[in-house]
């Protein structure tokens, strides 16, 4: 099995990957079976990100400080732990972000799209699902549409439903709503067309983020996940990414 070891910043974690280089030999990333990568769970989405063309597997060890997406931190039985662990596919969500010049900007989202306000004055959103608007006025700091893999992240900080990996569904999930106060958001179809409409831009700029990737004073908003593009991430047998969901629902 050819590994690629990548690492985070951390000191740490750069002198863990010289050790398991010099145990276990580093193939270049095109070569590679699989990329082994040692930081946390920011860390683990930079990898993903960054190994979009390539959709090679992804087995993460923490180094972190949350470690949700990684696996146990271990030197010996890699290769072991390799070959027996559960594979967990996810499909990031395209974001296209219109601007008030009538620019789009496009980028892939591993976690969610979120848009947020950028002033003291609350953001105002019309939403639409699959063409028919849903709501016609939500005011609030912001909403975001998460993946299942982005629903134990910033949709579960700001109240989401944790979504596991074979619901198909995606979460719609308002951030601080002010109009309608009582709307908590939505579970919505993996295959659904999300469009967000910015009401009063000018007065009221909102910004969107897919992942780390910003656009600012946008005017509209559309997402759709990429079913096309198939990320696999692994862990170890026994400790799948759903075990993971269902062990957060159950904690206190």
């Amino acid at each position: 099995m050819a590994l690629t070891f990548v690492a985070s910043d951390r000191d740490e974690s750069e002198a863990a990957r010289a050790r398991l280089i010099q145990r276990y030999g580093n193939a270049p990333i095109h070569e590679a079976d699989v990329i082994v990568a040692l930081g946390g769970d920011g860390f683990m989405l930079e990898t993903l990100h960054n190994n979009l063309q390539l959709q090679t597997p992804v087995y993460g060890m923490n180094f972190g400080s949350v470690g949700f997406l990684m696996n146990d931190w271990e030197e010996d039985n890699l290769l072991e732990r390799l070959a027996s662990a559960d594979r967990t596919i996810i499909h990031p969500l395209q974001m296209d972000a219109w601007v008030e010049t009538g620019e789009v900007h496009s980028g892939l989202a591993i976690n969610e799209v979120s848009l947020l306000r950028q002033t003291r004055q609350s953001a105002k959103l019309k939403i639409s699902i699959n063409d028919k608007v849903r709501l016609e006025e939500l005011t609030c700091d912001g909403c975001m549409v998460a993946t299942p893999a982005g629903s134990t992240a910033y949709n579960l900080s700001a109240h989401g439903p944790i979504i596991p990996l074979d619901a198909s569904s995606l979460a719609l999930t308002p951030i601080s709503a002010f109009r309608p106060r009582r709307w908590r958001g939505a579970l919505i179809s993996h295959t659904a067309k999300v469009r967000f409409d910015v009401l009063e831009p000018e007065k009221r700029p909102v910004s969107a983020t897919a992942d780390n990737f910003e656009v600012r004073r946008v005017s509209r908003v559309d997402i759709i996940e990429r079913r096309d593009i198939n990320l696999t991430m692994l862990f170890d047998a026994g400790r799948s990414y759903d075990e993971r969901v269902m062990i957060e629902q159950f904690s206190s």
